[in-house]
């Protein structure tokens, strides 16, 4: 079974969904590329983003070589004493509509999003659990979540013992606001991974070049010591000059190969404008990728361009939980 790991969700709470975007900043600039990297309108931002957007995604997935995307909530930022952190996030997605959109799709698979200090959150892992989901989404820099705090031990337990995988953005982020920088270290995860939960280095610690602190060679010495460590290769064909030519070429080695999942970040816009840029990839081939109209087909193509194996396509499938 092939998988993206890593797709977002997004909406403005059109028919009731809960959802909601409020672009700051970059993110404000950035939305117009985010519709047109999908195929829609300025004008789904104040419409029926919602259900556009999703149907969408399901025809991409639908027409390309993937059997199934994981698709991502989002909660909201919260400090450590779980009170929620007002007006410091760009958009929400509530578990409750991934959840959902994966029991009506099957091409979809479900990541839920609970910050761990939340007063419920022990209560929502439970819930979510019961409801399907195969993955916590999390991106600790934006959302101020340090794993490594013990008073989330109990919580990193009960994700252990059912499997559910913990997805964790690394390296720099550009597109939200940043609350704790330090935690775009993957050694966020060292605690969760010494308790035995399976994790995913979103984007593998990388970072913007000459803006960013990268953590690449953080997250390549932790996959050494830990074996339930993997990484994703997403956003690295995208014009964020996140890639290093070098740190793909260690991704392509058998040893880190065996520990990369493939993953798109979708609507981030896709292109293979970098990777020829650097001499990673031929004019004929950027131009034979640029062609493919769907997104979550020609991040899937570009990666197979740069090296990628089947095994990053298929590996996730068997690490998934099986819900009951």
């Amino acid at each position: 079974m092939r998988i993206d790991c890593h797709v977002h969700v997004v909406g403005n709470g059109t028919g009731g969904t809960g959802c909601w975007y409020r672009p700051r900043g970059v993110t404000k600039y950035g939305a117009p590329f985010m519709l047109r990297s999908v195929g829609l309108p300025a004008g789904a931002l104040t419409g029926d983003l919602d259900r556009l957007y999703a149907e969408r995604l399901l025809h991409f997935v639908r027409e390309s070589s993937l059997d199934a995307v994981v698709i991502l909530a989002q909660d909201e930022p919260h400090r450590d004493d779980g009170t929620k952190i007002g007006e410091a996030g760009s958009f929400y997605v509530p578990n409750d509509f991934v959840l959902q959109l994966a029991r009506t799709h099957r091409e979809l698979l479900p990541a839920v999003s609970i910050h761990p200090a939340r007063r419920d959150a022990r209560e929502e892992l439970e819930r979510c659990l019961a409801g399907g989901a195969v993955m916590l989404k999390c991106l600790p820099n934006c959302q101020n979540i340090d794993w490594n705090d013990v008073r989330y031990t109990r919580f990193l337990e009960r994700m252990a013992e059912s499997g559910l995988i913990l997805l964790a953005h690394t390296g720099s982020e550009r597109t939200l606001p940043v609350l704790a920088p330090k935690l775009a270290d993957p050694r966020v995860l060292t605690r969760a991974l010494e308790i035995g939960v399976t994790c995913i280095a979103a984007h593998s610690g990388t970072g913007t070049m000459l803006i960013d602190p990268d953590y690449f060679e953080v997250f390549v010495e932790m996959t050494r010591r830990f074996p339930r460590l993997y990484g994703d290769n997403s956003a690295l064909a995208a014009v964020n000059f996140r890639l290093r030519p070098g740190a793909l070429k260690r991704m392509l080695e058998p040893e880190l190969a065996a520990r990369m999942l493939h993953g798109s970040d979708v609507p981030v816009p896709v292109t293979g404008a970098v990777m020829w840029a650097f001499g990673l990839m031929g004019w004929r081939e950027w131009r034979a990728t640029a062609q493919i109209a769907n997104p979550v087909e020609r991040d899937a193509q570009i990666k197979r361009a740069l090296g990628f194996g089947e095994e990053t396509f298929t590996r996730l499938a068997g690490l998934l939980r099986k819900p009951v």
